[in-house]
């Protein structure tokens, strides 16, 4: 999957007029790049669609026009985005109540490095979590983490003569385990490797 370069990006006016139907097609996209590891984290995993409306929107909001600042944003969005070999995925930890989610992650110190991917037949992927940041992981977690799941070309090769995949979490008392991820899901992760 190539990286995204200036010129795969719509102007500030251009995308005001094509934002509605834009943000409709990304967001009809990422339904199937999404898998719940419970009621209360999620894996959301990123390509070069979601990660230029990620883009977009930062240029939006920012009301970035100039060269450097557009490069800065590629800098560093580009990253995220699957390079053949990997899965790439944010993954947050979700509670409506505020209080109750700092609550539970001052007891998840760590819990980003025991998240993982399975192929049928093969040893688990742990992530690869928060490669550019500095974090504590001692005590507690952030809400968010940004990851990475490195694949042999032989895991490879097995997804995509059929292989299921399956995906879950490691971490004594937040245990979770998807035991074959659906197959639309898988489907649409599949073409992260070509």
């Amino acid at each position: 999957m190539k990286k995204l370069s200036r010129e795969d990006l719509f102007s500030l006016e251009e995308y005001a007029t094509k934002r509605s139907d834009y943000r409709a097609s990304v967001l009809e996209h990422k339904k199937n790049r999404k898998v719940a590891l419970g009621e209360h984290a999620t894996l959301y995993f990123e390509d070069s669609m979601t990660i230029q409306y990620q883009i977009q929107e930062m240029l939006r909001i920012e009301k970035i026009f100039e060269a450097d600042g557009i490069n800065e944003e590629l800098d560093a969005y580009n990253p995220l985005i699957p390079d053949g070999k990997n899965l790439k995925a944010t993954f947050m930890i979700e509670y409506a109540d505020v209080a109750e989610r700092q609550r539970v992650l001052e007891t998840l110190g760590g819990i980003e490095d025991k998240v993982w991917i399975q192929v049928e037949g093969f040893d688990k992927v742990y992530a690869i979590a928060d490669e550019d940041m500095e974090r504590n992981r001692d005590e507690k977690t952030s809400a968010v983490h940004f990851m990475r799941f490195e694949f042999s070309d032989e895991m490879i090769a097995g997804l995509k003569s059929g292989k299921s995949l399956s995906m879950g979490i490691d971490y004594e008392g937040f245990m979770q385990n998807v035991s074959t991820v659906n197959s639309e899901i898988q489907q649409a992760l599949l073409k992260d490797f070509d």
